[in-house]
């Protein structure tokens, strides 16, 4: 009786966690095709009842912080099997190709996520990966292959916003899919470099 008790009891816990998984994987399709896609929705996608969505995430907010968390978490472990000690140039491509649609995937969840979370909760969340491009991008501006005019968080930004638009354009078929990790490691790379010319500044306006 004990035995039998114990494997139910392990049944259980293994049908909980995987419940959980698809929960999760129904969140991160969900919000990324629209962040504001509702439980209800996410619990067709898992299929699973509502009670069990709420059974294992109490609110919308819990949920959309856990989805999040895995989606960085995966980009983390992705990121960290690449080697940035060499040429920064290098680097980043590597670090593009190995993580660019985990972090479109990431973006398009944080959109929910901004609404619910605390900046603060946010900024915890993507602590890691921040710091990761940041360095990186540091590096090469001490070593001379990035320009070092702008600040490293300013460039660390302009690869995100390339990301967030790859994926769009990914998704709205403007954009084949296996292009994108060339299309940002060349793009960043030229945005990276040192600058060839001065910018003009703005001549008088024409009503002026």
């Amino acid at each position: 009786m004990a035995g039998s008790s114990a494997q139910r009891t392990r049944a259980l816990r293994s049908d909980a966690q995987q419940n959980v998984e698809r929960i999760l994987e129904a969140a991160i399709t969900c919000l990324g095709r629209d962040p504001d896609a509702s439980m209800a929705e996410i619990a067709r996608c898992a299929g699973v009842g509502r009670v069990t969505l709420y059974g294992h995430f109490a609110s919308r907010e819990a949920l959309v912080d856990a989805a999040l968390a895995r989606l960085i978490e995966r980009g983390n472990q992705a990121q960290a099997g690449v080697d940035l000690s060499g040429d920064p140039r290098q680097a980043l491509v590597a670090l593009v190709e190995s993580s660019w649609l985990l972090t479109a995937q990431a973006g398009a969840v944080l959109e929910a996520a901004t609404e619910l979370l605390p900046p603060g909760r946010i900024h915890e969340l993507h602590a890691e990966p921040e710091r990761r491009v940041a360095e990186l991008i540091r590096r090469g501006q001490r070593e001379g292959v990035f320009r070092d005019d702008l600040p490293a968080a300013w460039l660390a930004n302009v690869l995100h916003y390339l990301v967030k638009g790859a994926a769009a354009d990914v998704t709205a078929g403007r954009l084949d899919r296996a292009e994108v990790p060339r299309l940002l490691a060349e793009t960043a790379l030229g945005a990276y470099g040192p600058p060839r010319a001065e910018i003009p500044t703005a001549g008088p306006s024409a009503t002026g």
